[in-house]
């Protein structure tokens, strides 16, 4: 087998086992592997400690599948890995039941590269890594064994370049999905687009959250940001809100958000959908003091990468120094960054100074991360990429 050595004193994350490794961290390579091929990892001493998926073209060039050294990465392998990954949910992934749940995150399940979503009984699956594609058939007939009614693929992101790999989408396994898929969550009714919603068609990851803003919105005028299809402002009127705000600078995402609040029996009058961006939407509402009691602010990832770090917190500080502004005291922000990059302390630091500017008292009451179906393992930090803050205004 063709193997790549790490440089003396550059094995410490593989020793805890992190499954990145950097293409600095590598002192050579054995053999000529091709993409995806499954390598050798090698210490400088020569001694074996893990299997990984290489990627040349890619700055993590190298990501483990096993650190078990004689463990066989082969079809089996894979079953066995997305067998564990559903035993883990238990509960999360009965077959047929009409909810939606993730069932394989990537390098948490030991997979990295790999999600695999539920809707219903359509299977969405991401390949985003060389060695992911490399596996693709034995994946697909790993999965196809959930007796899936279809298994459609998305793996039509940017990240895919950086490995080297064009954008894929389509069919894998079984019927093609209709248009949008009908999911339960929560008792409130979603339709989703899974052939081309954001990410595999909803956010799953928020599903705990939409829950806790559910609690807060019993009688609430609710603003909510960045809304996508309005799941939080569904989770928020099935509860009681008063009147909910979606904004959004996708129509699609708006027209499909007034069909799923048509779909749930929510009267036209206790919801509105604006269109435009969103920073320029919330100084109008500032300029016209506008008001609300609660405000949802979940924005896409404004950090692709370090160098965008300055600029994705100053993003970050503008859009929770207007959102702060227009909170009534006592008023509720629930607030999220998904950018990996973001860690939690520079993120609250971020919000502290944004109540400052706005000249607000306010106090973290809870703090959110992604949903249990999206596991975080203890060595990889960096699958821990949702944070969110509940934060009251002080009367």
């Amino acid at each position: 087998m063709n193997a790549i050595v790490i440089k003396r004193g550059r094995e410490k994350s593989l020793l805890r086992k992190h499954p990145w490794i950097f293409a600095g961290a590598v002192a050579a390579v054995e053999g000529r592997p091709e993409t995806g091929e499954t390598v050798e990892v090698l210490l400088a001493d020569g001694s074996r400690v893990a299997r990984a998926a290489y990627s040349p073209a890619s700055q993590i060039v190298a990501r483990v599948w096993t650190f078990d050294p004689q463990e066989d990465v082969s079809a089996e392998f894979f079953r066995g890995r997305l067998s564990r990954a559903l035993e883990l949910r238990g509960s999360l992934a009965p077959t047929g039941d009409p909810g939606a749940a993730r069932l394989v995150n990537a390098e948490s399940d030991g997979l990295p590269g790999v999600v695999v979503d539920r809707y219903g009984s359509w299977l969405v699956v991401q390949l985003l890594t060389a060695g992911a594609e490399r596996w693709r058939e034995a994946l697909v007939a790993g999965l196809d064994r959930l007796a899936a009614s279809g298994i459609y693929e998305r793996s039509d992101v940017d990240v895919r370049a950086k490995e080297g790999l064009e954008k894929r989408s389509g069919l894998l396994a079984g019927a093609e999905p209709p248009e949008l898929v009908e999911i339960l969550e929560g008792g409130c009714r979603f339709l989703v687009d899974v052939r081309n919603g954001h990410k595999t068609g909803f956010y799953l990851d928020q599903r705990g959250n939409r829950s806790v803003v559910s609690e807060y919105a019993r009688g609430a005028e609710m603003l909510n940001c960045f809304s996508y299809t309005g799941g939080f402002g569904v989770a928020a009127l099935a509860a009681g809100a008063a009147r909910v705000t979606n904004i959004d600078s996708s129509a699609p995402s708006l027209d499909l958000s007034r069909r799923i609040a048509e779909l749930n029996g929510i009267e036209a009058g206790r919801v509105e959908h604006v269109e435009g961006d969103v920073f320029a939407i919330l100084r109008r509402y500032r300029d016209e003091r506008r008001s609300f009691d609660l405000a949802v602010l979940d924005p896409p990832k404004f950090a692709e990468s370090r160098s965008q770090l300055p600029r994705a917190s100053r993003g970050y500080k503008d859009i929770n120094l207007l959102a702060l502004k227009l909170l009534r005291p006592g008023g509720v922000l629930f607030t999220f960054s998904c950018s990996g990059l973001m860690t939690s302390e520079l993120f609250q630091k971020i919000v502290a100074d944004a109540a400052l500017d706005a000249g607000r008292d306010v106090r973290i009451v809870r703090r959110l991360s992604q949903a249990e179906d999206h596991p975080v393992a203890l060595p990889f930090p960096e699958g821990a990429y949702l944070k969110g803050l509940v934060c009251k205004v002080a009367r």
